[in-house]
């Protein structure tokens, strides 16, 4: 007998057998993928394949070459899946990043009655943001393996987010579609809408002195050390270390790492620090970046050799990501507040002191509007993940996805 005809397979139409884990299932398995900035090959190829065993036409994903354009070596770039719609209407962009801290690799989640906690002392969980992965992976799987109409789709996951937003700032927009509207999955309350960020800029701080014997002749050294620690107290007392707050302008500047010295009778000659700004305002971010550099210039002219000799000071610095706010009435803030009310919540916007993907992204065009997916603590040991939160964020992700 003649063998029947096969039918052909959509890309809508899963393959046969293939299990496609549950939220919860999902998260766990990608808490427990290694996955530092830099080193997302393997939390991407998961991604990958549990789209492909979801029905996924492999053609359709890709990745782009955003690692090659980053400070770190990096072994992949962003992961791209475009979706093709079953309605006409403007295409949505859904993105998280892959990566997580340092302190997540090694995670071993546990579940506590209503939370992910870490079994492994001193490791986080990676909810920051695994959790973030599984959502918008979640809700790609099940439009894939249902019949729910949706517009086109594009999702993305991005990497080292956690050094720089470096996925986000070097992606290839020309492989997402143009999207219209923008939705990004990170840290905190499902119903926290995130509509603005600050802008940050990142400084390398370099102090050369002058080593000497530091019993015998510690007045023929300059001291690194000392003019790095003038510099600072400079900066603290007169108001531009941490918190700031001049004329109705506000910002903050942290002094992170300092590096120096090797022993403790000679007169340190280097130290090296790291230093940061942010504010919401362009220009005052900027000013407090020239009092940094003002307060380290004023040390090194403060500490002497007895030969009149002088340390120098240089400064390295780039912008990490500029701020931005996006209007209420944006549609996709519009978007995001509508599904979270018709799934009995109240929208809350926000505007964050901290970095997001969404700044590279409105920045380069696509209004983004951040959601969060239950973590808490993060970049902690002590990081949570509030499964409750963790599922309505994946509800609010696949009402999006559907446009309704």
């Amino acid at each position: 007998m003649a063998s029947a005809k096969k039918k052909s397979q959509s890309p809508h139409t899963p393959p046969q057998n293939n299990h496609v884990p549950a939220p919860l299932e999902l998260v766990l398995q990608l808490m427990a993928i290694p996955g530092a900035s830099g080193d997302e090959q393997q939390i991407a190829n998961f991604v990958r394949q549990t789209l492909v065993d979801a029905g996924a036409d492999p053609k359709q994903i890709r990745y782009d070459q955003a690692h090659l354009h980053t400070p770190i070596d990096g072994n992949t770039g962003n992961l791209i899946f475009k979706l093709p719609g079953t309605v006409r209407a403007p295409r949505r962009l859904l993105m998280s990043h892959l990566d997580t801290v340092p302190i997540c690799v090694g995670s071993l989640p546990v579940r506590r009655g209503n939370r992910l906690l870490s079994g492994n002392p001193g490791h986080g969980i990676g909810a920051d943001n695994r959790a973030g992965v599984a959502v918008i992976l979640h809700t790609a799987t099940q439009l894939l393996q249902s019949n729910l109409p949706h517009p086109p789709l594009t999702f993305l996951w991005t990497v080292q987010e956690e050094i720089g937003l470096h996925g986000a700032r070097n992606a290839n927009l020309s492989m997402l579609g143009n999207p219209k509207l923008a939705f990004n999955w990170d840290g905190g309350a499902a119903d926290k809408v995130t509509v603005g960020a600050t802008g940050g800029y990142r400084m390398q701080i370099e102090i050369q002195g002058l080593a000497s014997h530091a019993g015998n002749a510690p007045e023929q050294g300059v001291s690194a050390i000392a003019i790095a620690a003038i510099a600072i107290a400079d900066l603290q007392q007169t108001g531009w270390h941490g918190d700031i707050r001049k004329n109705g302008r506000r910002g903050t500047s942290n002094i992170g790492v300092i590096q120096g010295g090797n022993a403790t009778n000679v007169v340190a000659d280097h130290v090296f620090l790291r230093a940061e700004a942010r504010s919401h305002d362009a220009s005052f971010r900027k000013q407090i970046v020239k009092q940094i550099e003002a307060a380290f210039k004023r040390a090194a002219k403060k500490v002497t050799s007895s030969k009149g000799k002088q340390g120098k000071v240089k400064f390295r610095g780039q912008l990490d990501y500029e701020a931005f706010r996006l209007a209420p009435d944006e549609p996709a803030v519009v978007a995001a507040s509508n599904v979270i009310r018709q799934l009995g919540h109240e929208p809350v916007l926000s505007v964050t002191n901290g970095g997001l993907d969404a700044n590279w992204m409105s920045s380069r065009g696509i209004p983004t509007v951040t959601l969060g997916c239950g973590q808490l603590h993060q970049h902690m040991a002590q990081e949570e993940l509030h499964i409750p939160t963790f599922l309505l964020a994946c509800d609010i992700a696949l009402q999006l996805a559907r446009a309704n």
